[in-house]
């Protein structure tokens, strides 16, 4: 739908009382809310009598904190004291056998090297004291760091060997 006069004429007059471009746009009907802006860039109209504001929702000011006031005659409760709970037991390591830490009890400076089939219920861990440097203990550790292996050098009849292949 074009802009004619008439519909000019009521974009001017929605827009200085204060209405916004979607509900110019609704009441225009037709057009879009970018159109309407647009328009209004074009025509030139920036002066509006009231600028439109979303309706905000008035918040009521904190009410003072009420004193609490006891009667006179009312005796004061004393806290009873509270149990003393014990502490929790200290983690202990598995020295005896492997396998004995699960996922619950693995703590910190236990062996995490894992043991058995992960779908199975009888899965653990070996649980030993670690070592300070890795997460396994001393046994699993010389399994998991292999030192690198020397390579060897090769002498000329190897190499001719392996050139062979090449050629």
């Amino acid at each position: 739908m074009g802009w004619t006069d008439e519909r000019v004429e009521l974009l001017k007059k929605l827009w200085q009382d204060g209405l916004s471009a979607s509900q110019i746009a609704k009441q225009l009907g037709g057009v879009t809310r970018n159109a309407v802006i647009g328009k209004v860039h074009r025509l030139g109209l920036s002066g509006r009598a009231a600028p439109s504001k979303p309706q905000r929702t008035v918040f009521k000011a904190p009410r003072p904190a009420r004193v609490a006031t006891a009667a006179p005659s009312a005796p004061r409760r004393i806290a009873e004291p509270v149990a003393a709970q014990p502490a929790p037991s200290p983690v202990r390591y598995v020295d005896e056998a492997p396998g004995m830490a699960t996922v619950l009890t693995l703590g910190a400076h236990m062996c995490k090297w894992p043991i058995g089939d992960p779908a199975l219920d009888s899965f653990t861990f070996c649980g030993r004291r670690s070592e300070e440097t890795g997460p396994y203990c001393h046994e699993h550790a010389q399994v998991a760091y292999q030192p690198a292996q020397a390579k060897k050098k090769s002498s000329a009849a190897e190499l001719a060997r392996s050139l062979r292949r090449y050629i």
